[in-house]
């Protein structure tokens, strides 16, 4: 892919174990009618066949690797290092971008703002519904909710910095909203809405996901907010 100085975009896949979801995802990517990316895959160590897998397209991988990691936010975080792009975009192993026009259909909004986010298509084992978020984010709206980490979102790589410069790996589900929380509330970070669907997702292959891990995610947001925002967790809480 096309790598300079004005490289707009760095795409992070990060898999394990899940060759054919990996297949999906590449096929996505390579086929977006933008090329103006660079294309990061971070692989686990896999044993299912998926190494094969990125073999079979390394040519039009930018960069990749396979090795063991200590988890998902470890994972994304070799990936931000390796990236060069102004912005990063991960999209996880059998997550999909919305056509093959998403990329060319989005880049005019690239460099607008310091996080860019759009809409999610979420594809369930019996039916699809589109995921919409809103313009205006409060805090209150990520007590409850989050951007998703994977397939609607663009971040400006100078934005991992300072106390967010990676994601934080202590937590396993809640990292991601960790560091829009303080990207935006203690930052300031700017954010735009794209009103446009970016990414397909594949719901119940994410940890957030899986009901047997709602107690520990609620448990690491309250761990987060007592940190960070201790002078206001007693009225958040």
């Amino acid at each position: 892919m096309n790598e300079s100085t004005s490289l707009k975009l760095s795409i992070i896949t990060i898999n394990l174990n899940n060759k054919e979801g990996l297949k999906k995802t590449i096929e996505s990517v390579i086929n977006q009618t933008f090329k103006n990316f660079e294309y990061i895959v971070i692989d686990g160590a896999s044993t299912d066949g998926s190494v094969d897998v990125i073999k079979n397209y390394q040519d039009q991988i930018t960069h990749w690797v396979s090795e063991k990691d200590n988890g998902i936010y470890n994972a994304m975080n070799k990936g931000i290092k390796a990236a060069k792009g102004e912005y990063l975009y991960f999209l996880n192993t059998g997550d999909v971008l919305h056509t093959a026009s998403t990329l060319q259909n989005t880049n005019s909004y690239l460099g607008k703002s310091d996080i860019l986010y759009g809409f999610l298509e979420i594809k369930e084992p019996d039916r699809s519904w589109v995921k919409e978020y809103p313009s205006v984010l409060t805090f209150r709206y990520f007590w409850e909710d989050s951007l998703p980490h994977s397939g609607a979102v663009f971040i400006r790589r100078s934005c991992f910095k300072g106390n967010i410069y990676q994601y934080d790996e202590s937590l396993k589900i809640v990292a991601d909203w960790k560091w829009f929380l303080i990207g935006i509330f203690k930052e300031g970070y700017s954010y735009l809405l794209i009103d446009k669907i970016i990414g397909i997702f594949d719901y119940g292959k994410g940890i957030s996901s899986t009901p047997a891990n709602w107690t520990l995610l609620l448990e690491e947001k309250e761990t987060v907010l007592e940190t960070e925002f201790k002078y206001l967790y007693s009225e958040i809480k």
